[in-house]
């Protein structure tokens, strides 16, 4: 938004610039400390490693420090496009980047060990950095050496910067907190954790980041204009679509999950025994899937009013249930119930962030003189209005949906075990494809049968798509 309030382009662009080479110093600065460091924080995090293992995970660390510096550069061109609008090229990151680690997975690990794992990460960093690069370029952006300390934005930034580098540096304390107990656990228990969670953010990235970062803008200007209706319109209509797509998604991944990761991990140096605790750790991941995607908008919503803080206070008191959780889980569960704390600790997350941006909204809907005239009823407005009723209705159609769903799909599972040979590769992605397919084709049906707003709002930009046309149906049935 920074960028997008700079009337000139040269203003803008030598907003970037400084801001690209001042992160850039930084990251490198940090990047060579924490190489050169990294035995001494591997000790901390890892105290469950010694010999040779420790060696392997200080080398993996090193490498993967690359990371952090192409994504942090990353973020900035991530930022323009946003401001400029183009989130298509915004939405493939996530998919570029994933793809990096799955490259590294199937390509690099077979060759390379455990390290080609580490440099698939460093891949997905990469490609996550340059597929920006053209629309940039096409934006107006041109480098330039330029460090400049005095531009207002660059000052803004770093006042609104500073509460959410704390939020993030939270979100990496539970990922620390959960990395040392797994090394404390059996052997290969880190890997298995690291390489389902891997997995559970695709989804989260590919639907709800999108998603959340396309209504950013949108919920900022109404904020800006105290247009609460407007806000609560988006956010719902947001809220809703990504549950539309999440839910059913989650339910997917927890049927086909076996079929997922034997296909993705098991193959190279990946044992069975580490694929039965990754197919485990991945169905409770899942669980927490949907309040992760919600948390994306929720934490979007706050920074429409430029408030960094609150998110970030209620991430650490969240951290707190949910390190204690896993830590808890795990004494049983082993490292399936890190999975489990991990997925309990972000639902109580987002309970805590809708509580208090649903407060928010009715406190600075009191403060206006004529509720009435911003479209909100009186009502309402002392209240607070994120719409949750309606934000409800529709999650139990979307659930009730995707149920029907995963128990077609579960059954197309049990079918297509008759025709395909299973102890292969091909076999366990046909077996999953068909199910996965014939069960979003259920979802779809049972949407339709249900009247889901969302669903009908999916077939109608389905339909405009198609080289031919279809009758639409009456608006009235929806509404009936």
């Amino acid at each position: 938004s920074l960028w997008k309030e700079k009337k000139q382009d040269s203003e803008a662009w030598q907003f970037v610039n400084a801001l690209l080479n001042i992160l850039l110093v930084a990251l490198v600065a940090l990047g060579i400390l924490f190489f050169i460091g990294a035995p001494f924080l591997m000790k901390l995090i890892t105290p469950g490693f010694v010999g040779e293992k420790f060696d392997l995970t200080v080398m993996l660390t090193r490498i993967m420090f690359l990371s952090p510096l192409l994504l942090g550069l990353s973020s900035v061109w991530g930022g323009v496009l946003q401001s400029a609008k183009r989130f298509l090229i915004f939405s493939l990151t996530p998919i570029f980047y994933n793809a990096g680690i799955i490259f590294g997975i199937l390509a690099l690990v077979p060759r390379w060990g455990v390290r080609g794992l580490a440099w698939g990460v460093v891949l997905g960093a990469l490609l996550h950095m340059i597929i920006q690069l053209p629309t940039i370029w096409s934006l107006g952006w041109r480098y330039h050496l330029s460090f400049d300390w005095g531009n207002k934005g660059v000052r803004r930034l770093a006042r609104l910067m500073a509460p959410r580098t704390l939020t993030l540096a939270v979100s990496q304390l539970n990922f620390l907190a959960i990395t040392m107990m797994a090394s404390m656990l059996a052997a290969g228990s880190l890997a298995v954790f690291n390489l389902s969670y891997n997995i559970w953010t695709f989804p989260l990235g590919i639907l709800a980041a999108s998603l959340a970062t396309a209504v950013f803008p949108t919920l900022s200007e109404a904020a800006a204009r105290r247009d609460w209706s407007s806000f609560a319109q988006n956010f719902s209509a947001t809220c809703r679509q990504i549950l539309f797509l999440i839910i059913p998604a989650s339910v997917l991944f927890i049927v086909l999950r076996a079929q997922i990761v034997r296909v993705i991990l098991g193959t190279g140096k990946f044992g069975w025994n580490d694929t039965i605790l990754t197919i485990n750790s991945l169905q409770y991941l899942m669980l927490g899937l949907f309040a992760e995607a919600v948390i994306l908008l929720l934490v979007r919503g706050f920074f429409a009013f430029e408030d960094t803080k609150t998110p970030f206070w209620l991430g650490l008191v969240s951290s707190f249930f949910r390190i204690a959780g896993a830590w808890w889980l795990s004494l049983s569960m082993g490292v399936a119930g890190l999975a489990l704390g991990f997925a309990a600790g972000g639902i109580i997350n987002m309970i805590l962030l809708w509580f208090f941006m649903e407060n928010k909204v009715a406190r600075l809907a009191r403060q206006d003189t004529s509720p009435l005239q911003l479209g909100i009823e009186v009502g309402e407005a002392k209240r607070g209005d994120l719409r949750f009723g309606e934000i409800l209705t529709s999650g139990l159609k979307i659930v009730s949906a995707a149920v029907v769903s995963g128990l077609c799909t579960f059954g197309g599972l049990q079918v297509m075990d008759h025709y395909v040979n299973t102890r292969t590769a091909i076999g366990l992605f046909t077996q999953g494809l068909v199910a996965g397919l014939a069960g979003l084709l259920i979802y779809f049906l049972a949407g339709l049968v249900l009247r889901s707003e969302e669903m009908w709002i999916f077939w109608r930009t389905f339909k405009h798509r198609l080289p031919f046309k279809l009758v639409a149906p009456d608006k009235e049935l929806i509404q009936d």
